[in-house]
């Protein structure tokens, strides 16, 4: 696969205060050394526990936050401060919440041609006339031009942030948890919006979510977090089917299935801090593979015997 983007080495820490009588500054370690990429026309999903630094990584794929180390490529380039506004328009971000994404005080027409106004590639009639057809494109009558945010639904806010993100004909979306703020009867026309506009545009998607049942309808491939760091990649069907992380399959084991009880595989635990973070595996406070070699050396995201496109990082891994 020739990668669209590549996220190479990334971490990403937030120092909590300031040195202090020479005591050392605290560090939240939010990602910590990820590696993956995303091709064109795909959906790379990124999911795990809520704090497992999907978001933080996501706003560095869309140049929201910088990395503490590491890079991103886009197109074979390094995406630093200079080039990252050369390639503003190409990588946009769908936000989670559509009631706060949207200034409640612009009429939908100029919400949508904002990026375009900023960047001053189109006059003002220009603009409209895009935002009119991009209106149309996302499922929404014309008239929504005129109105405000106040006047829609959550389903119809979400549409609009997703024609404000293809103003600027981007090639890569970041999708951070677009479903979860709305209603279920709403989420399957959204999810298949992505899906039809993703066809129709070759967009490819860096798709945050802690739903797997979403995941398993739209990605390509699957990333899976745990404290920042990444624990497994793989396509789709090999994690639903055979996933070889310990966490992974406790993940799955935990999702809702139509026609038969819930299975949980148990947790011991909860999440640790990303302020102390374990040593060796991450994981091995709530594995119930744990062994000594866990507790003292960190696993390598390697691939599997016969399996080179699936990617764990455990000393137990399942084949």
């Amino acid at each position: 696969m020739t990668a669209l983007l590549a996220i190479e080495e990334v971490s990403v820490h937030f120092p909590l205060g300031s040195r202090w009588f020479g005591r050392p500054v605290p560090v939240l370690r939010a990602v910590e050394n990820v590696t993956a990429a995303i091709g064109a026309g795909e959906t790379l999903a990124l999911v795990g526990e809520s704090g497992s630094g999907k978001t933080t990584l996501g706003h560095v794929v869309a140049g929201l936050r910088a990395p503490s180390a590491g890079r991103v490529r886009f197109r074979g380039a390094v995406l630093d401060a200079r080039s990252r506004r050369a390639a503003a328009g190409a990588i946009q971000i769908v936000f989670q919440d559509p009631f706060s994404a949207l200034d409640p005080r612009m009429p939908v027409s100029d919400i949508i041609a904002e990026p375009l106004r900023i960047r001053g590639t189109l006059g003002r009639a220009e603009r409209r006339a895009r935002a009119a057809s991009l209106v149309e494109q996302v499922g929404l009558p014309r008239d929504a031009l005129n109105r405000y945010p106040h006047e829609f639904s959550g389903g119809q806010r979400q549409r609009i942030a997703i024609a404000r993100a293809l103003a600027s004909d981007p090639a890569l979306i970041v999708a951070d948890e677009p479903l979860s703020a709305l209603d279920v009867s709403i989420q399957s026309q959204i999810l298949n919006l992505l899906r039809e506009l993703q066809e129709r545009r070759q967009l490819s998607y860096l798709f945050i979510s802690h739903d797997l049942g979403v995941v398993d309808h739209l990605a390509d491939r699957v990333a899976v977090l745990y404290l920042g760091r990444l624990v497994e990649l793989a396509p789709r069907a090999d994690i639903f089917a055979r996933p070889a992380h310990p966490y992974t399959r406790a993940l799955l084991e935990a999702m809702p299935r139509v026609g038969r009880a819930r299975r949980r595989r148990a947790l011991s635990g909860e999440i640790p801090s990303p302020l102390s973070p374990p040593s060796g595996c991450v994981f091995h406070p709530r594995c119930p593979l744990a062994a000594d070699v866990c507790r003292a050396v960190p696993p390598a995201l390697a691939p599997l015997a016969g399996r080179p496109d699936h990617g764990a990082a455990c000393h137990f891994k399942e084949g």
